[in-house]
Protein backbone atom coordinates (compact mmCIF):
# COMPACT_ATOMS: atom_id res chain seq x y z
CA UNK A 1 0.00 0.00 0.00
CA UNK A 2 0.60 3.54 -0.28
CA UNK A 3 0.57 6.15 2.00
CA UNK A 4 -0.40 10.15 1.12
CA UNK A 5 3.15 11.26 1.02
CA UNK A 6 3.95 8.63 -1.40
CA UNK A 7 1.35 8.87 -3.70
CA UNK A 8 1.74 12.24 -4.14
CA UNK A 9 5.44 11.58 -5.54
CA UNK A 10 4.31 9.21 -7.68
CA UNK A 11 1.84 10.91 -9.75
CA UNK A 12 2.91 14.23 -11.68
CA UNK A 13 -0.64 14.64 -11.93
CA UNK A 14 -0.95 15.07 -8.12
CA UNK A 15 1.40 17.43 -7.80
CA UNK A 16 0.79 19.49 -10.74
CA UNK A 17 -1.40 21.69 -8.66
CA UNK A 18 1.56 22.93 -6.77
CA UNK A 19 3.36 24.17 -9.64
CA UNK A 20 4.77 27.63 -9.40
CA UNK A 21 3.14 27.48 -5.60
CA UNK A 22 4.88 28.27 -2.76
CA UNK A 23 4.84 24.97 -0.26
CA UNK A 24 4.99 24.79 3.24
CA UNK A 25 5.18 21.54 4.59
CA UNK A 26 3.80 20.38 8.26
CA UNK A 27 5.87 17.51 9.69
CA UNK A 28 7.80 15.33 12.08
CA UNK A 29 10.07 11.95 12.73
CA UNK A 30 7.57 9.52 11.42
CA UNK A 31 6.89 11.84 7.84
CA UNK A 32 8.49 9.59 5.87
CA UNK A 33 8.25 7.82 2.19
CA UNK A 34 7.94 4.03 2.07
CA UNK A 35 11.65 4.30 1.57
CA UNK A 36 11.95 6.08 5.04
CA UNK A 37 13.58 9.19 2.72
CA UNK A 38 11.91 12.43 5.29
CA UNK A 39 9.29 14.22 3.52
CA UNK A 40 10.78 17.37 3.14
CA UNK A 41 13.77 15.93 1.43
CA UNK A 42 11.46 13.20 -0.76
CA UNK A 43 9.67 17.07 -1.56
CA UNK A 44 12.13 19.13 -1.81
CA UNK A 45 14.31 16.48 -4.29
CA UNK A 46 10.82 16.26 -6.57
CA UNK A 47 10.96 19.88 -7.39
CA UNK A 48 8.25 21.22 -4.75
CA UNK A 49 9.08 24.44 -3.94
CA UNK A 50 9.21 24.40 -0.34
CA UNK A 51 9.20 27.55 1.63
CA UNK A 52 8.89 26.91 4.87
CA UNK A 53 8.32 23.91 7.50
CA UNK A 54 6.20 23.60 10.36
CA UNK A 55 7.12 21.02 13.46
CA UNK A 56 3.74 20.00 16.10
CA UNK A 57 3.99 19.48 19.68
CA UNK A 58 7.55 17.72 20.06
CA UNK A 59 8.80 19.74 17.25
CA UNK A 60 9.75 18.51 13.78
CA UNK A 61 12.36 16.45 15.12
CA UNK A 62 10.45 15.15 17.68
CA UNK A 63 13.12 15.67 20.11
CA UNK A 64 10.69 17.52 22.82
CA UNK A 65 9.95 14.16 25.68
CA UNK A 66 7.35 16.05 28.15
CA UNK A 67 4.10 17.95 27.54
CA UNK A 68 4.70 21.97 27.73
CA UNK A 69 8.17 21.50 26.42
CA UNK A 70 8.00 23.65 23.64
CA UNK A 71 10.00 23.98 20.29
CA UNK A 72 11.28 27.22 19.59
CA UNK A 73 11.56 28.57 15.32
CA UNK A 74 15.01 27.86 13.81
CA UNK A 75 16.25 27.78 10.48
CA UNK A 76 16.59 25.48 8.55
CA UNK A 77 20.62 24.55 7.98
CA UNK A 78 20.32 22.63 4.84
CA UNK A 79 17.59 23.95 2.97
CA UNK A 80 17.68 27.79 4.52
CA UNK A 81 13.89 27.61 5.06
CA UNK A 82 12.40 28.77 8.57
CA UNK A 83 11.14 25.90 10.54
CA UNK A 84 7.77 27.29 12.83
CA UNK A 85 6.97 25.44 15.92
CA UNK A 86 3.08 25.25 16.44
CA UNK A 87 4.02 24.42 20.00
CA UNK A 88 5.93 27.00 21.36
CA UNK A 89 5.16 31.00 21.55
CA UNK A 90 1.91 29.60 19.43
CA UNK A 91 0.02 26.70 18.97
CA UNK A 92 -1.99 28.22 16.30
CA UNK A 93 -0.17 30.10 13.29
CA UNK A 94 0.56 33.14 12.63
CA UNK A 95 -0.61 35.71 9.68
CA UNK A 96 3.28 35.89 9.15
CA UNK A 97 3.46 32.10 9.52
CA UNK A 98 0.98 31.75 7.27
CA UNK A 99 2.33 34.35 4.44
CA UNK A 100 5.13 31.88 3.92
CA UNK A 101 3.40 29.70 1.53
CA UNK A 102 0.10 29.23 -0.41
CA UNK A 103 -0.65 26.00 -0.38
CA UNK A 104 0.12 23.88 3.19
CA UNK A 105 0.99 20.01 3.34
CA UNK A 106 0.04 18.13 6.31
CA UNK A 107 1.71 15.00 6.76
CA UNK A 108 1.90 13.61 9.92
CA UNK A 109 0.79 10.21 11.43
CA UNK A 110 -1.53 10.75 14.18
CA UNK A 111 -2.72 7.96 17.10
CA UNK A 112 -6.53 8.06 16.17
CA UNK A 113 -7.07 9.70 19.71
CA UNK A 114 -8.97 13.23 20.36
CA UNK A 115 -6.13 14.06 22.66
CA UNK A 116 -3.06 13.16 20.54
CA UNK A 117 -2.44 17.68 19.99
CA UNK A 118 -1.97 16.84 16.25
CA UNK A 119 -5.43 17.02 15.74
CA UNK A 120 -6.22 20.31 17.41
CA UNK A 121 -3.02 21.53 15.08
CA UNK A 122 -4.90 20.58 11.92
CA UNK A 123 -8.09 22.35 13.04
CA UNK A 124 -5.95 25.37 13.45
CA UNK A 125 -4.74 25.27 10.43
CA UNK A 126 -7.66 24.90 8.82
CA UNK A 127 -9.13 27.63 10.35
CA UNK A 128 -6.64 29.87 9.82
CA UNK A 129 -6.18 28.81 6.41
CA UNK A 130 -10.10 29.95 5.68
CA UNK A 131 -8.70 32.99 7.21
CA UNK A 132 -5.97 34.06 5.09
CA UNK A 133 -7.05 32.66 1.86
CA UNK A 134 -4.89 29.38 1.89
CA UNK A 135 -5.27 25.59 0.42
CA UNK A 136 -4.52 22.72 3.25
CA UNK A 137 -3.38 19.24 1.52
CA UNK A 138 -3.43 16.38 3.96
CA UNK A 139 -1.15 13.46 2.67
CA UNK A 140 -3.27 11.04 4.55
CA UNK A 141 -1.62 8.07 6.96
CA UNK A 142 -3.06 5.16 8.78
CA UNK A 143 -5.06 5.28 11.80
CA UNK A 144 -2.84 2.67 13.89
CA UNK A 145 -5.67 2.39 16.26
CA UNK A 146 -8.25 1.45 13.61
CA UNK A 147 -12.00 2.30 13.23
CA UNK A 148 -13.34 1.51 16.64
CA UNK A 149 -14.87 4.32 18.44
CA UNK A 150 -15.01 4.54 21.99
CA UNK A 151 -15.41 7.31 25.06
CA UNK A 152 -17.63 10.00 25.75
CA UNK A 153 -18.20 12.89 23.63
CA UNK A 154 -16.23 16.22 24.91
CA UNK A 155 -18.53 18.26 26.42
CA UNK A 156 -19.45 21.81 24.19
CA UNK A 157 -17.48 24.56 26.41
CA UNK A 158 -14.83 21.85 27.44
CA UNK A 159 -12.44 22.19 24.47
CA UNK A 160 -8.96 22.43 24.99
CA UNK A 161 -5.45 21.75 22.49
CA UNK A 162 -6.00 18.46 24.00
CA UNK A 163 -9.75 18.24 22.53
CA UNK A 164 -10.60 20.39 19.79
CA UNK A 165 -14.50 19.29 19.05
CA UNK A 166 -17.05 17.18 20.47
CA UNK A 167 -15.58 13.38 19.66
CA UNK A 168 -14.97 10.60 21.73
CA UNK A 169 -11.38 9.93 22.86
CA UNK A 170 -11.35 6.99 20.20
CA UNK A 171 -12.13 8.85 17.12
CA UNK A 172 -12.01 5.96 14.39
CA UNK A 173 -10.93 8.35 11.97
CA UNK A 174 -7.92 8.98 9.65
CA UNK A 175 -6.17 12.89 9.79
CA UNK A 176 -7.55 13.05 6.44
CA UNK A 177 -10.86 12.25 7.48
CA UNK A 178 -10.92 14.21 10.36
CA UNK A 179 -10.33 17.32 8.26
CA UNK A 180 -13.15 16.69 6.23
CA UNK A 181 -15.20 16.23 9.30
CA UNK A 182 -14.11 19.78 10.58
CA UNK A 183 -14.97 21.36 7.63
CA UNK A 184 -18.28 20.08 7.64
CA UNK A 185 -18.92 20.26 11.64
CA UNK A 186 -17.56 24.72 12.06
CA UNK A 187 -18.72 25.24 8.46
CA UNK A 188 -15.02 26.41 7.91
CA UNK A 189 -15.12 28.40 3.82
CA UNK A 190 -11.13 26.53 3.12
CA UNK A 191 -9.71 25.00 -0.18
CA UNK A 192 -9.26 21.72 1.60
CA UNK A 193 -7.78 18.18 -0.28
CA UNK A 194 -6.75 14.64 0.79
CA UNK A 195 -4.34 12.83 -0.82
CA UNK A 196 -5.62 9.62 -0.48
CA UNK A 197 -3.55 6.13 0.55
CA UNK A 198 -3.97 3.60 -1.62
CA UNK A 199 -4.93 0.20 -0.26
CA UNK A 200 -5.26 0.96 3.43
CA UNK A 201 -8.05 -1.71 4.64
CA UNK A 202 -8.71 -0.15 8.44
CA UNK A 203 -10.31 -3.97 9.44
CA UNK A 204 -7.66 -5.66 6.91
CA UNK A 205 -4.28 -7.37 8.29
CA UNK A 206 -2.85 -5.09 11.00
CA UNK A 207 -6.17 -3.68 12.09
CA UNK A 208 -5.05 -0.30 11.18
CA UNK A 209 -1.49 -0.26 10.84
CA UNK A 210 -0.03 -2.22 7.43
CA UNK A 211 1.99 -4.65 7.97
CA UNK A 212 4.07 -3.74 5.31
CA UNK A 213 5.58 -0.49 7.05
CA UNK A 214 7.84 0.29 10.05
CA UNK A 215 6.54 2.04 12.46
CA UNK A 216 8.53 5.33 13.59
CA UNK A 217 7.74 7.36 16.64
CA UNK A 218 5.50 10.47 15.94
CA UNK A 219 6.16 11.24 19.44
CA UNK A 220 9.07 10.16 22.16
CA UNK A 221 6.57 8.00 23.92
CA UNK A 222 4.94 6.67 20.87
CA UNK A 223 7.22 3.94 20.57
CA UNK A 224 5.12 1.03 18.97
CA UNK A 225 1.61 -0.27 17.30
CA UNK A 226 0.94 -2.00 21.16
CA UNK A 227 1.33 1.63 22.52
CA UNK A 228 -0.64 2.84 19.79
CA UNK A 229 -3.79 0.73 20.61
CA UNK A 230 -3.86 1.31 24.43
CA UNK A 231 -3.40 4.96 24.15
CA UNK A 232 -6.92 5.98 24.30
CA UNK A 233 -6.99 4.36 27.70
CA UNK A 234 -3.47 5.38 29.05
CA UNK A 235 -3.10 8.90 28.14
CA UNK A 236 -5.51 9.06 31.38
CA UNK A 237 -2.79 8.67 33.58
CA UNK A 238 -1.72 11.50 32.60
CA UNK A 239 -4.01 13.29 34.58
CA UNK A 240 -3.31 11.49 37.78
CA UNK A 241 -0.85 10.73 40.55
CA UNK A 242 -0.17 7.00 38.91
CA UNK A 243 2.63 6.74 36.48
CA UNK A 244 2.23 6.00 32.74
CA UNK A 245 5.58 4.96 32.72
CA UNK A 246 7.17 8.07 31.63
CA UNK A 247 11.21 7.40 32.31
CA UNK A 248 10.65 3.74 31.11
CA UNK A 249 11.27 1.84 27.73
CA UNK A 250 7.49 1.07 27.49
CA UNK A 251 5.59 4.48 28.32
CA UNK A 252 1.94 4.56 27.49
CA UNK A 253 1.62 0.66 28.05
CA UNK A 254 0.73 0.48 31.74
CA UNK A 255 -2.66 0.73 33.56
CA UNK A 256 -0.76 2.30 35.81
CA UNK A 257 2.21 1.83 37.98
CA UNK A 258 2.66 2.84 41.64
CA UNK A 259 4.77 2.12 44.70
CA UNK A 260 1.79 2.27 47.14
CA UNK A 261 -0.40 0.09 44.80
CA UNK A 262 -0.70 -3.57 44.71
CA UNK A 263 -1.45 -4.66 41.11
CA UNK A 264 -2.58 -7.94 42.02
CA UNK A 265 -5.46 -6.49 44.04
CA UNK A 266 -6.07 -4.12 41.03
CA UNK A 267 -6.72 -6.61 39.03
CA UNK A 268 -8.42 -8.79 40.87
CA UNK A 269 -11.24 -6.29 41.70
CA UNK A 270 -11.34 -5.16 37.81
CA UNK A 271 -12.45 -8.91 37.17
CA UNK A 272 -14.81 -9.00 39.73
CA UNK A 273 -16.49 -5.84 38.65
CA UNK A 274 -16.63 -5.72 35.03
CA UNK A 275 -14.38 -9.16 33.42
CA UNK A 276 -15.52 -8.36 29.70
CA UNK A 277 -13.93 -4.83 29.79
CA UNK A 278 -10.66 -6.54 30.62
CA UNK A 279 -11.04 -8.35 26.96
CA UNK A 280 -8.88 -8.09 23.56
CA UNK A 281 -5.73 -8.51 25.55
CA UNK A 282 -3.42 -9.91 27.68
CA UNK A 283 -2.50 -7.87 30.89
CA UNK A 284 0.43 -8.91 32.92
CA UNK A 285 1.45 -7.65 36.48
CA UNK A 286 4.96 -5.67 36.04
CA UNK A 287 7.39 -3.81 38.15
CA UNK A 288 9.63 -0.76 37.02
CA UNK A 289 11.25 1.89 38.36
CA UNK A 290 11.49 5.21 36.30
CA UNK A 291 14.66 6.82 35.48
CA UNK A 292 12.74 10.36 35.15
CA UNK A 293 8.71 11.93 35.74
CA UNK A 294 6.90 10.76 38.43
CA UNK A 295 7.93 8.33 41.12
CA UNK A 296 11.19 8.41 40.04
CA UNK A 297 14.32 6.29 41.50
CA UNK A 298 10.78 4.47 43.10
CA UNK A 299 9.89 0.95 42.54
CA UNK A 300 6.74 0.71 41.23
CA UNK A 301 3.95 -2.13 40.63
CA UNK A 302 1.92 -2.00 37.58
CA UNK A 303 0.11 -3.66 34.81
CA UNK A 304 1.11 -4.08 31.39
CA UNK A 305 -1.63 -4.08 28.54
CA UNK A 306 -0.39 -6.52 25.60
CA UNK A 307 -3.15 -5.63 22.72
CA UNK A 308 -0.54 -7.52 20.45
CA UNK A 309 -0.11 -10.64 18.70
CA UNK A 310 -2.27 -13.54 19.78
CA UNK A 311 -3.40 -11.87 22.67
CA UNK A 312 -5.48 -8.75 20.91
CA UNK A 313 -8.57 -8.93 19.95
CA UNK A 314 -9.54 -5.77 17.75
CA UNK A 315 -13.04 -6.02 18.21
CA UNK A 316 -13.52 -6.62 21.66
CA UNK A 317 -10.32 -4.33 23.01
CA UNK A 318 -11.60 -1.28 24.66
CA UNK A 319 -8.76 0.77 26.60
CA UNK A 320 -11.10 3.86 27.54
CA UNK A 321 -13.37 1.26 29.77
CA UNK A 322 -10.40 -0.47 30.54
CA UNK A 323 -8.17 2.35 32.03
CA UNK A 324 -11.32 3.76 33.81
CA UNK A 325 -12.20 0.50 35.40
CA UNK A 326 -8.65 0.83 36.25
CA UNK A 327 -9.31 3.94 38.32
CA UNK A 328 -12.50 2.91 39.74
CA UNK A 329 -10.64 -0.42 41.07
CA UNK A 330 -8.21 1.75 42.57
CA UNK A 331 -10.55 4.06 44.42
CA UNK A 332 -12.68 1.01 45.95
CA UNK A 333 -9.22 -0.64 47.27
CA UNK A 334 -7.82 2.65 48.76
CA UNK A 335 -10.41 5.23 49.14
CA UNK A 336 -8.32 8.09 50.75
CA UNK A 337 -5.79 7.26 47.68
CA UNK A 338 -4.67 10.28 45.95
CA UNK A 339 -5.39 9.26 42.39
CA UNK A 340 -6.08 13.06 40.39
CA UNK A 341 -3.13 15.43 40.03
CA UNK A 342 -3.88 18.99 40.85
CA UNK A 343 -1.13 21.04 38.01
CA UNK A 344 -1.70 22.67 34.99
CA UNK A 345 -2.12 20.44 31.63
CA UNK A 346 -1.60 21.33 28.21
CA UNK A 347 -1.64 25.24 29.51
CA UNK A 348 -5.58 24.52 31.34
CA UNK A 349 -4.48 26.13 34.70
CA UNK A 350 -8.15 25.82 36.39
CA UNK A 351 -9.55 22.56 35.28
CA UNK A 352 -8.45 19.34 36.95
CA UNK A 353 -5.96 17.40 34.18
CA UNK A 354 -8.04 14.42 34.20
CA UNK A 355 -11.20 16.59 32.91
CA UNK A 356 -9.43 18.28 30.79
CA UNK A 357 -7.88 15.23 28.99
CA UNK A 358 -12.02 13.32 29.06
CA UNK A 359 -13.32 16.39 27.79
CA UNK A 360 -15.77 16.88 30.90
CA UNK A 361 -16.19 15.53 34.33
CA UNK A 362 -17.73 12.56 33.83
CA UNK A 363 -15.51 10.17 33.82
CA UNK A 364 -13.85 11.41 36.95
CA UNK A 365 -17.19 11.46 39.03
CA UNK A 366 -17.91 8.22 38.06
CA UNK A 367 -15.18 6.66 39.41
CA UNK A 368 -15.44 8.82 42.68
CA UNK A 369 -19.18 8.03 42.99
CA UNK A 370 -19.14 4.67 45.33
CA UNK A 371 -23.12 3.91 43.73
CA UNK A 372 -21.90 4.06 40.33
CA UNK A 373 -21.68 1.05 38.03
CA UNK A 374 -19.92 0.00 35.29
CA UNK A 375 -22.88 -0.38 33.01
CA UNK A 376 -23.46 3.59 34.27
CA UNK A 377 -20.39 4.60 32.72
CA UNK A 378 -20.71 1.77 29.22
CA UNK A 379 -24.39 3.47 29.03
CA UNK A 380 -23.13 6.85 28.40
CA UNK A 381 -20.64 5.92 26.36
CA UNK A 382 -22.27 3.83 24.25
CA UNK A 383 -25.12 6.31 23.17
CA UNK A 384 -22.10 9.03 22.17
CA UNK A 385 -20.10 6.50 20.33
CA UNK A 386 -23.57 5.44 18.18
CA UNK A 387 -24.36 9.37 17.58
CA UNK A 388 -20.77 9.52 16.57
CA UNK A 389 -20.27 6.52 14.14
CA UNK A 390 -23.53 8.31 12.56
CA UNK A 391 -21.71 11.52 12.23
CA UNK A 392 -19.10 10.28 10.50
CA UNK A 393 -20.71 7.62 8.15
CA UNK A 394 -20.48 10.65 5.31
CA UNK A 395 -17.06 11.63 5.47
CA UNK A 396 -15.08 7.50 5.33
CA UNK A 397 -12.65 7.34 2.68
CA UNK A 398 -11.53 4.57 3.17
CA UNK A 399 -14.00 1.43 3.40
Amino acid sequence: MKFGIDQLLADPDLRRPLERKRVALVAHPASVTERLTHSLDALIAAGINVTSAFGPQHGLKGDKQDNMVETADETDPQYGIPVFSLYGEVRRPTGQMMSSADVFLFDLQDLGCRIYTFVTTLLYMLEEAARHGKTVWVLDRPNPAGRPVEGTLLVPGQESFVGAAPMPMRHGLTLGEMGHWFVKHFGLDVDYRVIEMDGWQPEGAGFGWPQDRIWINPSPNAANVNMARAYAGTVMLEGTNLSEGRGTTRPLEVLFGAPDVDAKAVMAEMERMAPDWLNGCAIRECWFEPTFHKHAGELCNGLMIHAEGPFYDHAAFRPWRLQALAFKAIRRLYPDYAIWRDFPYEYELERLAIDVINGGPTLREWVEDAEAAPGDLDGMARADEARWREEIEDILLYR
